[in-house]
């Protein structure tokens, strides 16, 4: 369960990695398709950059952040519910932080600073399940 708690942990901030490039490429492309004469609008369609920071925001990393929560429980990992739970409740304010920033555009720059910060909180869950747990380390050092 270690190992499937890492992977999750690790797979959330792959996560948070490909929401940064799928952001970049979907307001370059509009940029790209402005300069070359098209108009960007509210009756514009999302580009295959706002797909996949949609898809991968709002239904990839939550999932992803509630197995990791579930798995935390069985998954002995030193501090592991505590991390599962800091990374669930940053994915959580992601989300509010998105749905904010609709109607307040400034509310955008906390959403992407918060990417920052989960990205941190879940590559260090995944550092943690990489790493024995004391009681073991100390028991294999006694054998």
């Amino acid at each position: 369960m270690r190992s499937v708690y890492r992977a999750l942990a690790g797979l959330i901030a792959i996560g948070v990695i490909v929401q940064a490039m799928a952001i970049a490429l979907a307001w370059f492309t509009v940029i790209k398709d402005v300069d070359g004469g098209l108009v960007f609008d509210k009756n514009s369609d999302a580009n295959v950059g706002h797909m996949i920071h949609t898809i991968v925001g709002s239904g990839i990393i939550p999932l992803l952040a509630i197995l990791l929560l579930i798995v935390s429980f069985f998954a002995k990992v030193d501090g592991g519910v505590k991390w599962a739970l800091y990374v669930f409740g940053l994915v959580v304010l992601q989300f509010g932080l998105a749905v904010l920033s609709f109607g307040a555009s400034a509310v955008g720059a906390l959403h992407g600073l918060n990417a920052f910060a989960l990205l941190a909180v879940a590559a260090m869950a995944a550092r943690r399940a990489a790493t024995q747990p004391e009681t073991t380390a100390a028991a294999a050092s006694t054998i």
